[in-house]
């Protein structure tokens, strides 16, 4: 039910009660003015974005707990960056301010605010990730109308050069890593993440088979604790190993039970990639030439040597874990432009083959009509007759006679 009233001092109120019972009411000084805003609470009433003013109040550092809990399904990594992306970059700009307040061109100052401090491009959209994340869930709770982080400008992503080793090179380093050899040849081979290797236990090889069953994975949070999960994306996948490796990971796993884990550190704990980093993988990479290389980058060395075997798009995509073949494509785009140079060269034969043949028909079709034009005509052999063998060549796709031919054939 709604109302408009002139107040004592002339202005004009209006007045509605919300879904809630709560009268709800602003003043204005013409009272065309206080009939639009009713028409608008009626007509956002109507149409189901009606928000209610005191829900807007709520500031973003109260709502953005609520947001993080409920995000049941990230990976133990994805939560900690969340969170430490609303304690470094979100929640000391927004925290209190009301959910109203917060608006398109000031998210857009704040971006500009970031990157001009140095935060990589990444880094900014991830900021602005989660302080969308939050407004979307207030436009879906009806504190607010429309979310005003959406269509904000972005930096570019500016990915680095990716470093791919040759096998020579992974050889290499395998040797030059000692303790760590093995898992060298594991990861570069069957591009595993490091949170897999570290997570891989006895039971998940299969020398036999030559296969490794990626069920779980170790994931070091922030450096300290170690969370154990599903691999990322929660898919577990079979990745093949080379038969190269298998006598290797024969000796490497001989005495131990079928629950040990794989790869451990040298207490016999869950292998660590920082402390992988500072024992032995940092010194291996140096002494090859490859000072800065990260394990990580031996997953993509593990594409481009697939890729170098001949594995097309879709097997490197269940290798790898990725969530699809276009995912592999996107990433991995630079490692097919090979295929690329082959598909054209293909294609260069195909149309080579296709104009020998176009060629060979048309020299064929010129001689047959040539014979048949200068056949000598014979007394025995009516015209009648000529002209109906010569017009049977159609029937073969050839070209029709002419009426100068037809007469020629039976000019006598």
């Amino acid at each position: 039910m709604a109302s408009i009233a002139k107040r004592p001092d002339g202005r004009w109120r209006a007045r509605y009660r919300d879904a809630a019972g709560h009268e709800r009411s602003r003043h204005f000084d013409r009272k065309i003015d206080a009939q639009h805003w009713l028409d608008s609470i009626a007509a956002s009433v109507q149409t189901g974005t009606y928000v209610d003013p005191e829900r807007a109040k709520l500031t973003v550092g109260e709502l953005a707990p609520v947001w993080l809990a409920g995000k049941i399904n990230l990976k133990p990594t994805t939560r900690a960056r969340y969170e430490d992306v609303l304690r470094t970059h979100v929640l000391p700009r927004w925290s209190g301010v009301p959910l109203v307040r917060v608006e398109h061109a000031e998210i857009r100052a704040w971006l500009a605010e970031l990157g001009a401090g140095g935060l990589a491009g990444a880094s900014v959209r991830k900021a602005h990730g989660v302080l969308s994340g939050i407004l979307g869930l207030a436009v879906r709770d009806r504190r607010l109308p429309s979310n005003p982080a959406l269509g904000v400008e972005l930096p570019p992503l500016r990915e680095a050069p990716r470093r791919y080793l040759t096998a020579a090179q992974v050889e290499a380093l395998a040797d030059a890593a000692a303790p760590g050899r093995v898992a060298v040849l594991v990861l570069a081979y069957c591009g595993l993440r490091w949170s897999e290797l570290a997570g891989l236990r006895v039971r998940h090889i299969d020398l036999m088979r030559r296969r490794l069953n990626i069920e779980e994975a170790a994931t070091e949070i922030n450096g300290g604790r170690v969370a154990w999960g599903t691999p990322k994306s929660h898919e577990r996948r079979s990745v093949p190993i080379p038969r190269l490796l298998v006598d290797e990971l024969a000796v490497h796993l001989a005495g131990k039970a079928r629950d040990d884990l794989a790869f451990t550190s040298p207490t016999g704990t869950v292998l660590r990639n920082r402390n992988a980093r500072a024992l032995w993988f940092d010194k291996a990479a140096a002494a090859g030439g490859l000072a800065g290389l990260t394990p990580h980058e031996l997953r993509h060395t593990a594409a481009s040597l697939a890729v170098s075997a001949g594995a097309n798009v879709k097997a490197v995509q269940r290798m790898l874990g990725h969530a699809s073949a276009a995912m592999t494509l996107d990433r991995y785009a630079d490692l097919f432009d090979d295929d690329l140079d082959a598909v054209a060269e293909r294609l260069d034969a195909a149309r080579g083959v296709a104009r020998e043949s176009s060629r060979g028909l048309s020299a064929d079709f010129l001689r047959t009509r040539v014979e048949l034009i200068n056949l000598p005509r014979s007394p025995e052999v009516p015209a009648a007759q000529q002209i109906r063998a010569l017009q049977s060549v159609e029937t073969r796709g050839l070209e029709p006679l002419t009426p100068a031919l037809q007469r020629r054939c039976s000019a006598s």
